[in-house]
């Protein structure tokens, strides 16, 4: 059975930090803002849903408890919506959305929503870490290194100079700035209000697009400290032919840390007919697949193979690539690999510019590509995310 996308919202992503305009707002406020904004303007009869999948990465105090079904009753659906949180890191937005479209695709569900959330202003990154890097026993035998330092791998066994990387990311805030000023993004987002109903932001605030490669070379390297603390002996003892550890990576060429919802309505062919709601994409496909934790930042290749495979399709059927830009070298090792030229990927910058709120950045950059595709008048799509421990979650869609 075919799975279409009828919608998707998102909000404005607000700097992660006590002084962001989005601290004062909870995580479950978030998604509860997103998934009212998808029932309102779509004059959805929210008993027809099935469910409602959430993802987070960081699933702990006000983001846990399965957030998904507070948000729900937060949000005045049918109590009968059931509910979901789940976590694959960087993926978990987008694996939200698989996990919906495949109940629909099974024929067990009509309908429901796949989406994200994280607020890393209240929630701090590393709040659910895990034994993969707190047990000494597992972090040993994974060889476990922070993102950072496999950030670092990658543009010293690629060969990225600080010059490629901070290129790529002054080009991020090009791409960015140019689509706000197009409103390009104006359509799908939800601006965010406080108790009283005043709206808190309507525009991304992490974005600097006065940003140049010349600004950006007079950054710092973010991560000799964590190499230092002993991951650069990780790194050498997984990878023994890096003789010296190139540190290009800043807070300039790396994903902004913000705060952030997006949700993506997806549902039959007979739930769009019983809602009066016209499909505008259709969901071709998805896979998921594990790649070497020490570096976990080089699987978007391989799953974007797996996903392509799936749906029998290949890279030159596909429009529109997004790609999450963790840090400018996974975006950089993307592209090479799978040989894409910078013009199909990223098109409206990406999280560089504007952000990354972890679990929900997969259904945002859905949503993104989703609405490109429509100003463009093109048809196929591929989003892909690489997450924590080495993994990666990759979705095709194409317009109907």
């Amino acid at each position: 059975m075919d799975a279409f996308i009828y919608d998707h919202v998102r909000t404005p992503r607000g700097k992660g930090r006590p002084d962001g305009a989005l601290h004062e707002i909870t995580a479950i406020e978030l998604i509860t803002q997103v998934l009212r904004a998808l029932r309102d303007r779509n004059g959805l009869d929210t008993g027809l849903l099935d469910d409602v999948v959430v993802g987070c990465a960081q699933p702990v105090g006000e983001q846990g408890g399965v957030i998904a079904r507070g948000a729900i009753i937060n949000a005045g659906y049918e109590q009968s919506v059931a509910g979901q949180q789940i976590h694959r890191f960087c993926a978990s937005g987008l694996e939200a959305v698989n996990n919906i479209t495949a109940q629909v695709m099974t024929g067990m569900s009509k309908a429901g929503i796949g989406g994200g959330v994280e607020s890393m202003s209240r929630v701090f990154m590393g709040a659910d870490s895990g034994a993969w890097s707190a047990d000494p026993r597992v972090a040993f035998s994974n060889y476990f290194a922070p993102q950072g330092i496999g950030a670092d791998i990658i543009a010293t066994l690629d060969g990225f100079t600080r010059d490629d990387v901070d290129a790529y990311a002054a080009e991020s805030q090009r791409r960015a700035a140019a689509a706000w000023k197009d409103k390009r993004f104006e359509k799908s987002i939800v601006p965010v209000t406080d108790v009283l109903g005043d709206v808190v932001l309507a525009h991304d605030e992490h974005m600097r697009p006065e940003t140049t490669v010349e600004s950006l070379g007079k950054l710092k390297a973010a991560f000799p400290a964590m190499a230092e603390m002993g991951f650069d002996a990780v790194a050498s003892g997984r990878y023994p032919e890096i003789e010296t550890l190139q540190h290009v990576h800043t807070g300039g060429n790396s994903s902004g840390i913000v705060d952030g919802s997006g949700a993506v309505l997806v549902g039959s062919k007979e739930f769009g007919e019983m809602s009066g709601l016209k499909p505008r994409a259709k969901i071709r496909g998805f896979a998921s697949i594990g790649s070497e934790p020490t570096i976990m930042l080089t699987a978007p290749a391989a799953v974007t193979n797996k996903a392509l495979k799936n749906v029998g399709m290949s890279k030159d059927d596909i429009d529109l690539f997004e790609l999450n830009e963790a840090f400018a070298s996974v975006v950089l090792r993307y592209m090479r690999a799978l040989d894409i030229d910078h013009d199909k990927v990223n098109v409206n910058g990406g999280a560089i510019a504007m952000g990354h709120p972890l679990g929900a950045t997969g259904a945002m950059i859905l949503g993104t590509v989703l609405d490109e595709l429509e100003r463009r008048d093109l048809n196929t799509a591929l989003v892909t995310l690489c997450a924590g421990n080495g993994l990666g979650t990759a979705t095709v869609i194409e317009r109907v």
